[in-house]
This record gives C-alpha cells, structure tokens and sequence, in this order.
C-alpha cells in the first residue's frame, strides 16, 4: 500500500508539470513586449500638468519642508533690503585719479612679470 501511494505521488507531480507547462506557453503566446510607448492623446493635459508640477521649485510645490536638508535656503528672501544707496552694506571700488593710475601701472607691471 505504501508503494502505491508512491505512485500517486509521482503521478501527481508529473501531471501537475505537464499542467504548468501548458499554462506557461499559453502565457507566453498572449505576452507582447512592448518597445514603443506614446502619449495617451485623452491626457495629454494631465501629462503637461504632472511635467510642469516636477519643474518647478520646491517652494512653489510644498507649502513647508520635506526634508531637513531643504530647511538651510528654504527662505531665500534677503533679510535686509538690498538697496544700492546704502552705504552700510554696499562697500563700492571707487577709482580716483592716483588709485586709478596705479592699478593701471600695477597691471602692466604685472605683465611684464609674467614673461
């Protein structure tokens, strides 16, 4: 008796092969690699939208950090105003006529070295 269960066994191991093979090219006859990929023409606009989202700044998407990383220039905006006229904070190359005569021997003089 114990021998023929160990048939069966085999049996059933065999038929259940021959059952996934079967099952295996039928699968494989209905499989269509697919090289080429288009836009689907009915949402194209959905598309542009999602292009369009990915393009921009993070603090045009996200109304706060996503990460800490992004926390350091998340604020970009300059703290003081940035005027021109402000002589605190703009400290400005002026050229006199003496500081402007020897930056120009200075360059020459510094040509002449270089040879």
């Amino acid at each position: 008796m114990a021998g023929h269960l160990r048939e069966r066994v085999i049996q059933d191991e065999v038929h259940q092969n021959q059952f996934l093979r079967e099952q295996y090219l039928r699968e494989l006859c209905t499989q269509k690699l697919c090289t080429e990929y288009h836009v689907n023409p009915l949402r194209k606009v959905r598309f542009l939208n999602l292009v369009h989202h990915a393009a921009q700044r993070p603090q045009k998407k996200y109304p706060e950090t996503q990460t800490e990383s992004q926390e350091i220039g998340w604020e970009a905006e300059p703290l003081v105003s940035p005027e021109r006229q402000d002589h605190r904070l703009n400290h400005f190359r002026v050229y006199k006529d003496i500081t402007l005569y020897k930056a120009k021997l200075w360059l020459l003089g510094e040509k002449d070295h270089r040879k």
